[in-house]
């Protein structure tokens, strides 16, 4: 054991294809996180959770030591956390709350704070010496190096079910001779995950190992997935500042708007590390990217288009932000109770801060009426809300990125055929997929690479500017406005521009 100096997290699974990357992240993965939900058993099944320990003391040093001894000595998959308070509240309020990514929690450390507490949490706690770890913590180790994609059969979703539950899921630690950094928390309530909805932190769980994946493939950045049980706005801030000395950043993922919004600013003030809300602002840099080069292509200019969003969602916002810097004028919001506008009964405090800036006319037609001469549509919503009525309504060349995962709002087959110039969506299994994928592996290797402190909009924007230029003049067409998920350009290049 002695050797050994640093864990960090890795795939078990490659992703080098397309039709892998549908398989371990979008859209396969919707499949284990419905069973889950279905079963929350079945997490021990298509997660690594059966072989997943956290260990847990005041001090990062000891807790690693003591992840090591465990995964050296009992192939346990255990991974370190330094919680800064000795409240006994405090301590309860975390260890309740991180069980949903978690087999057993160890204690052992601080065994003399947490003797009397009574967890609320239905896997193993440590809080003293037992003469067999193994047992007590009920670890099962899938490890199978590297599975033969080609063994797998069925659909997209019965192929990942099949990879899930042959592999227990798609990621370990692994033990390693030098130091690493700590990981980047992947924090996630699970209250917006893709395109399910509130499914809660456990059955959210297989989508953050494939996000872990992603990092790992792409970045070469270890991240945890921490699913909470909470979805308490307040209660997920004070869990992610007692354990932000844990982490080496921050990636919050699928919490639901208008809670995100406070979580991530609240965060950004008060902690020491780096936060990023990948759905608000990986989204808004890839969508940024795209736009970009499809109005290139249609030969028209941001500041002169119309604009018409269907979603005022955490993504969707953030998007319309982002793309009102670069000089969009004529943007026009919508959810599921109509256009967005200024003093608009069910606004929320984020509603009505976009309202300032867009829709400016004030108007309250159905988006039906509004998509009249839209030069571009952006959906972050629902499935199946374009038609052919609509989308011939458009202004020429229009530009439909539907991004409603895993079926968007309107396929992009049938987009293209009722007149769409370029159609993009989410997936994989179709041209211009947008996906951020594209930027979250490389935005965190250049923010840890580079000690960045804060994710700023001005490093948005060069992402995004980096980002579209990787397509050539020479390649860039209707069905290729965005490089590759897998490209392996794109995290390097994402890297040097974030300063």
């Amino acid at each position: 054991m002695g050797k050994f100096c640093g864990i960090k997290i890795v795939s078990k699974v490659e992703v080098k294809t397309k039709e892998e990357l549908a398989v371990v992240y979008t859209p396969g993965v919707a499949a284990s996180c419905l069973k889950i939900k279905e079963n929350p058993e079945c997490s021990y099944d298509y997660t690594n959770r059966e072989n997943s320990v956290a260990v847990i003391s005041f001090d990062y040093e000891k807790s690693l030591t003591r992840a090591i001894f465990l995964k050296s000595t009992l192939g346990i998959d255990a991974y370190p956390f330094e919680i800064s308070s000795k409240e006994r509240d405090e301590i309860k309020l975390v260890v309740d709350n991180i069980e949903p990514s978690f087999g057993a929690i160890d204690l052992s450390l601080i065994r003399e704070y947490v003797k009397d507490i009574t967890f609320n949490v239905s896997i193993p706690v440590l809080k003293e010496d037992v003469e067999n770890l193994k047992k007590f913590f009920l670890c099962v180790s899938k490890r199978i190096f590297m599975l033969d994609y080609n063994t797998l059969k069925g659909t997209t979703a019965e192929k990942s079910l099949e990879l899930r539950k042959k592999s227990g899921g798609v990621i370990e630690t692994e033990l390693t001779e030098e130091k690493q950094l700590k990981p980047v928390g992947i924090i996630s309530d699970g209250s917006a995950v893709l395109g399910l909805g509130n499914i809660g932190g456990l059955a959210g769980l297989p989508v953050m190992e494939g996000k872990a994946v992603l990092f790992q493939e792409l970045g070469d950045v270890s991240a945890l997935p921490v699913c909470l049980k909470t979805q308490k706005t307040d209660e997920i801030i004070k869990i992610v500042l007692l354990l932000q000395n844990s982490f080496s950043g921050i990636n919050l993922e699928d919490i639901k708007a208008p809670e995100c919004f406070e979580t991530e600013n609240e965060l950004i003030k008060k902690a020491s590390i780096p936060i990023f809300h990948d759905d608000q602002h990986g989204t808004a840099i890839v969508v940024l990217a795209a736009l970009l080069n499809a109005l290139h292509l249609a030969g028209k200019k941001i500041e002169d288009v119309k604009i018409v969003f269907s979603g005022a969602g955490a993504a969707a916002i953030a998007v319309c932000k982002l793309i009102l810097k670069t000089g969009a004028k004529n943007v026009i919001m919508y959810d599921v109770d109509g256009a967005v506008y200024k003093g608009r009964e069910k606004n929320n405090f984020a509603h009505e801060e976009i309202a300032q800036y867009t829709n400016l006319n004030c108007i309250k037609a159905p988006m039906q009426e509004t998509i009249k001469g839209a030069d571009v549509f952006i959906g972050l919503s629902a499935p199946n809300l374009l038609d052919e009525k609509m989308i011939k309504s458009m202004n020429q060349r229009a530009i439909v990125f539907a991004l409603a995962n895993p079926t968007p709002e309107i396929l992009p087959d049938k987009a293209k055929e009722f007149g769409a110039f370029i159609c993009a969506s989410g997936r994989s299994d179709y041209p211009n997929q947008i996906n951020n994928s594209l930027v979250f592996p490389g935005l965190f290797n250049g923010v840890l690479k580079h000690n960045i402190e804060k994710i700023t909009d001005e490093i948005k924007l060069n992402c995004a500017f980096a980002l579209a230029s990787l397509v050539g003049e020479d390649e860039l067409n209707v069905d290729y406005i965005l490089p590759y998920a897998l490209d392996k350009r794109v995290p390097s290049v994402i890297s040097q521009n974030v300063i």
